[in-house]
């Protein structure tokens, strides 16, 4: 998938689903939206835990390729909208990432 304002990790491949069921690669990229306010603070913190329990679940045989992705004011000062196509299709493109509050 080619994205205009995003990169996906090199290091990521995507979470898929068949029949039914997800199919997570040991190193899964993830969107994620970092958010307003008090998001990047929140996010910060949220992804150092979120880091270290895959490490600790999976004895670092598993990580998640983090991929930043825009909505809200942070999309908004960036390119002008509050939910850029990239977002969107990121979401569907990778299955299950995360978002921080927004304004």
């Amino acid at each position: 998938m080619a994205f205009k304002n995003v990169t996906p990790p090199a290091a990521g491949a995507p979470i898929q689903m068949k029949d039914g069921l997800l199919q997570i690669p040991d190193n899964p990229i993830l969107p994620f939206i970092e958010g307003d306010g008090t998001g990047p603070d929140i996010w910060r913190a949220s992804q150092r835990v979120l880091d270290a329990a895959v490490d600790i679940a999976y004895g670092g045989k598993k990580k998640i390729a983090w991929m930043e992705v825009y909505a809200g004011e942070k999309a908004f000062r960036k390119f002008g909208e509050w939910l850029p196509d990239d977002t969107v299709e990121a979401f569907r493109t990778y299955l299950v990432g995360i978002k921080g509050p927004l304004t």
